[in-house]
């Protein structure tokens, strides 16, 4: 029951941190408190797994220290893991924005990660729900240095790895241990939030916009200056889409450091300055919610052009609309503000922003500074991916890296 090397959470991080160090020759006992592995790989990508990102860099990441992912992605590049994958055999292709998903089923890279820890002897116990992890002695020498108490029996370790997730999607089996044992071991925990996260809007908004709801956009959302353009999705409860599950994140950082969120922008005609081109249109007979049927949904602009403008901006052609009418529509067209009155939570939320903080861990190795053999890796650290693979590429090169050392 002794081994060199424990790691708790069978998941993505945890299985490459796994098969890393038992190809070190370290003898690793694999944790998990689920009967199966890997379960957010494989419902990830409607199943197909969007496994990492043909760009990835710092700049695809928040956290409160931005720069800290960059040595592991450094050492353990998106083209790394797609060597694994192409070395397997496993077919795959790529979506829009250098998205990777394989070609058949995400249960590829489990089985891919599952045979790799095989290969190298490491040991199973799933099913297995952790209740106590003491440190057994202060010099980091000692063979032995953390005692995990388990429903199974206790199991001692030199090196004790925590990869056990963040919050989103408790369905399957999130939960805060890793936060609670780093608060354990007095390592600062950023709060977590919901992240790649559908927002919410309050009564006050959703009334106004239910006849809207059910219509996507080709739009660019923002929150504070990052801005993506993707699909917007309108809902009988908010915002979704893939361009505001991606702001959505940093419209929860807003609230980081007593932060005051502002409201999310939507470009209804990304790339088109609506001022000039109403006014392009201002001597015809169209009526402006034909002219904005041209780039939107038909039902959405209807709607839309009543809410804003009013009747007489549906029944009269443009022409016979005020300049100023005309002006405080075309602004809204280009920045439509929206305040959220919050998220849908974690059960709708793709990932988890914040986590064990980046300045009580060391970039090179992930080991906790003043716990010397405690590591955290993946996503339980705070370190968030935008929408795309970049989350998955992070648990890959935060495992592959404490694998090296631990």
């Amino acid at each position: 029951m002794h081994f060199d090397v424990i790691i708790i959470g069978a998941g993505a991080a945890g299985m490459m941190c796994a098969a890393q160090a038992g190809a070190r020759g370290r003898r690793v006992l694999l944790i998990d408190h689920a009967a199966k592995i890997g379960e957010r790989i494989r419902i990830s990508g409607g199943g197909r797994c969007n496994f990492t990102n043909r760009t990835v860099s710092a700049d695809n990441y928040l956290s409160q220290n931005p720069h800290f992912c960059r040595s592991a992605l450094a050492r353990f590049t998106q083209w790394d893991f797609i060597a694994m994958i192409e070395k397997r055999r496993i077919p795959f292709h790529e979506r829009e924005h250098g998205q990777l998903f394989c070609d058949e089923s995400a249960q590829d890279i489990i089985d891919m990660l599952r045979d790799a820890c095989d290969d190298v002897g490491v040991k199973w116990a799933l099913d297995c729900p952790v209740r106590q992890i003491e440190k057994t002695g202060a010099d980091p020498s000692q063979p032995t240095a953390f005692a995990v108490n388990t429903e199974n029996g206790r199991f001692f370790g030199s090196s004790l790895v925590i990869a056990t997730g963040g919050l989103a999607i408790p369905k399957i089996g999130a939960t805060p241990f890793g936060y609670r044992l780093a608060e354990q071991f007095g390592l600062p925990v950023v709060p977590p939030k919901p992240a790649l996260v559908p927002l919410a809007l309050g009564p006050e908004l959703l009334e106004p916009l239910k006849p809207m709801a059910g219509n996507t956009l080709d739009a660019v959302a923002s929150a504070g200056d990052a801005s993506f353009r993707e699909n917007v999705l309108l809902t009988h409860r908010g915002l979704s889409g893939p361009a505001i599950l991606q702001v959505s994140s940093y419209w929860q950082m807003q609230a980081y450091d007593g932060g005051r969120q502002q409201p999310v922008a939507i470009d209804l005609l990304p790339g088109i300055d609506a001022a000039a081109w109403l006014n392009e249109h201002r001597q015809g007979r169209v009526h402006l919610p034909n002219l904005l049927a041209e780039h939107l949904p038909r039902r959405f602009a209807h709607e839309w052009c009543a809410l804003y403008g009013g009747e007489k901006a549906v029944s009269r052609p443009i022409g016979e609309l005020g300049r100023r009418d005309l002006e405080a529509i075309a602004s809204r067209l280009n920045a439509w503000s929206l305040m959220p009155s919050g998220t849908l939570g974690f059960a709708k939320a793709e990932v988890t922003l914040g986590g064990v903080s980046t300045d009580a861990l060391s970039s090179k190795t992930m080991e906790a500074k003043g716990v010397p053999g405690l590591y955290f890796i993946g996503e339980v650290v705070d370190v968030t991916g935008w929408l795309g693979g970049y989350n998955f590429q992070w648990a890959w090169s935060s495992g592959w890296v404490a694998g090296q050392f631990v």
